[in-house]
């Protein structure tokens, strides 16, 4: 087959499969801009003939979905951060300290992701009853500081780093502190932020667990918002197609504007060590 001609059927392949995945996304976008009741005419249009803005206004004016995005935003923020600081800690520990038990407790680890999450959600649930952290932030949190993925991705990069240049460093004196805040978390620049991009998505995309944790409709994160609201305007698709791209479009940008740095640090995590 000439060269130019499989390549070119490639390209369309591409460019269909693209299409195709794009279409649903695009067609909700221009939902979101229809007057109410437009998207379910026959057959349904792909563009709103009168663009408007009514289905945003009353989802912040009305339904609290500025409230919804702003605990989202909380949320997420706060478990990015967390998490970065315990997985961070923990994978370099388990990367370069020797410590007693260090492999024994890494294979631990990893044989606990066998384990499906939703195993462990009914005891971890009981147990922030115990403490009295149902129905607030820090229930939602507290799980999410630390994950094997997150603490598995930090160690296989970590491992990259020379020990002579920490030993090196210990020899000037220098504490494992200030080692690790000046040595090694300039090193972990790619995974850092590969890291923090996927737990911000996972974060924010998240359903099921603040669904069991959070019971008060005020502290709802924008994906239970968005299922509130489903149940009470399950015939206003443009509506529902107003709160998806609000829900959808934060983190689509922030990945479309990181994709490079998350795709650069799950590659280069995976081959070292």
């Amino acid at each position: 087959m000439n060269p130019r001609l499989a390549r070119a059927m490639i390209n369309g392949l591409l460019l269909g499969a693209t299409a195709i995945a794009l279409f649903p996304l695009l067609w909700m976008l221009s939902v979101s801009f229809m007057p109410a009741g437009a998207a379910s005419a026959l057959p349904p249009p792909l563009l709103p003939a009168h663009a408007t803005l009514d289905n945003y206004r009353t989802l912040f004016l009305h339904a609290g979905m500025g409230r919804y995005l702003m605990n989202s935003l909380a949320v997420s923020s706060a478990i990015t951060l967390l998490s970065l600081i315990f997985n961070l800690m923990a994978g370099y520990a388990f990367a370069k300290l020797r410590f007693a038990g260090r492999e024994q407790l890494f294979q631990l680890l990893l044989g606990a992701l066998v384990i499906p999450a939703q195993v462990a959600m009914l005891p971890l649930f009981l147990l922030l009853k115990y403490i009295g952290l149902v129905n607030s932030y820090a229930g939602v949190v507290m799980p999410a500081m630390a994950t094997v993925f997150g603490i598995f991705l930090v160690r296989q990069y970590a491992r990259g780093i020379p020990d002579e240049l920490l030993e090196a460093a210990r020899i000037d004196g220098a504490s494992e502190l200030r080692i690790f805040g000046q040595i090694v978390l300039p090193l972990l620049k790619p995974i850092i932020v590969t890291l923090a991009i996927f737990t911000f998505l996972g974060a924010w995309n998240d359903f099921m667990w603040p669904l069991i944790v959070l019971t008060g409709q005020e502290h709802y994160t924008l994906p239970l918002g968005l299922a509130s609201l489903a149940r009470e305007h399950a015939q206003d698709t443009e509506l529902m197609m107003a709160g998806s791209v609000i829900t959808v479009l934060p983190v689509l940008v922030l990945f479309l504007a990181m994709q490079r740095y998350y795709l650069e640090g799950l590659l280069l995590g995976s081959v070292k060590g």
